[in-house]
């Protein structure tokens, strides 16, 4: 008996697991049915306008507004150098010194060359005076007048020329000192004390530059000209911004905004391209002639729809992204890009709207028609 009870247990024990293992593969199968029914749990972005920013960038070259190169009016030896290179100055500060003795003595001669001519106009009109009454009376012809008179305007025009000769000399002597014509930063001096300098020499003895505000030049091709000529004076959408940044050597933007003032006029025909001018201030003087920067221009879209590049795909060139349906379900639309800013695309609004939303990862994963679980930054969202 007791072996008989024995075999029934087991049996009953077999019954019961097996029933146990039936419960646990239907719960099994259930939940797999309930995760195909949910979809596959995706990050998905509702899409909105906002506004965006297309950036343009353009190599540029920085001079100030004023660049003045010192030369000598006069030649001679170089005595002083009152300044030093880099040091600011103020319009009329004295900057070299060229020997004035030569011009000293010039303009000594030229004032006794005065003094002698107005001594030779005082003698002509003392003579007029004398033949004057003599003529009255007629003691003598007006002919020795006309003479005398004829004298008196040589004498005349000769002081004139002694004074005109006597004051370039004197310019010249003032030469001999040669002042800052404009405020500013001096450049290199490549001459030295006991040199001697010519107004013909081909180097100028430094250059001057006021950079309290600044230029800087730039160049974009022909199609880009047009392109910004067309858009800077779009007032609905697309603009191109009046205000451009500078981009510094070392990467960093400069603080201050300019303005692009000036163009060449002309397309060069070599190039291709055309040279225009940006204006900015530099209070600071941070900036000096033959920095190099980069030119930002920034196209604003107002009502930009922007997409993650990591949420499209390419097919043969086009590029493709999957749009979500009422029912979650994934629908592969081709999409129309207008330009990239940072790691965003700017997608044309035929080719996607506001409140639409699209899968953002794991497109590999998903093909036309899957069902999605929508998820945003790792929350489940709430299904349609």
């Amino acid at each position: 008996m007791r072996k008989i009870n024995l075999l029934d247990q087991l049996k009953k024990g077999s019954f019961r697991l097996l029933t146990l293992a039936l419960m646990g593969y239907g719960l099994v199968g259930c939940q797999e049915e309930v995760v195909e029914e949910e979809g596959i749990p995706l990050p998905v972005l509702t899409l909105k306008k906002e506004s965006a920013a297309l950036e343009y960038k353009y190599l540029g070259s920085i001079e100030g507004v004023e660049n003045v190169q010192i030369r000598p009016q006069v030649d001679g030896v170089l005595e002083e150098i009152y300044v030093d290179e880099g040091q600011y100055v103020k319009k009329g500060q004295p900057l070299f010194k060229i020997n004035s003795q030569p011009y000293m003595e010039n303009l000594k001669n030229a004032q006794a060359n005065v003094e002698l001519e107005k001594a030779k106009l005082r003698k002509a009109q003392t003579e007029i005076d004398r033949l004057r009454p003599l003529i009255e009376n007629e003691v003598i012809s007006e002919v020795r007048m006309e003479t005398t008179l004829a004298d008196y305007e040589v004498a005349k025009s000769s002081l004139a020329k002694a004074e005109s000769e006597a004051a370039n000399m004197r310019i010249s002597l003032n030469f001999t000192t040669i002042k800052a014509p404009v405020d500013g930063l001096m450049g290199r001096i490549p001459k030295s004390i006991g040199n001697l300098v010519k107004k013909t020499d081909d180097e100028p003895l430094t250059i001057l530059s006021n950079v309290h505000e600044i230029y800087v030049y730039f160049s974009m091709s022909e199609s880009d000209y047009l392109y910004y000529e067309r858009m800077k004076k779009d007032s609905t959408s697309k603009r191109i911004n009046p205000d451009v940044k500078l981009v510094l050597a070392d990467g960093s933007v400069y603080d201050k905004v300019g303005t692009v003032d000036a163009s060449s006029g002309q397309i060069n025909r070599s190039t291709g391209s055309i040279t225009l001018r940006a204006h900015f201030d530099n209070p600071d003087t941070l900036l000096r002639t033959g920095n190099t920067g980069k030119i930002l221009m920034e196209q604003i879209y107002p009502n930009a729809i922007l997409i993650p590049q990591s949420a499209t795909t390419t097919i043969q060139d086009k590029r493709f992204v999957f749009v979500l349906q009422p029912d979650n379900t994934a629908e592969r639309r081709e999409i129309i890009i207008e330009g990239r800013t940072g790691d965003q695309f700017i997608v044309s609004g035929e080719s996607l709207k506001s409140d639409d939303r699209i899968v953002t990862a794991g497109l590999e994963k998903i093909s036309e028609g899957v069902k999605i679980k929508p998820t945003e930054q790792g929350q489940l969202l709430s299904q349609n």
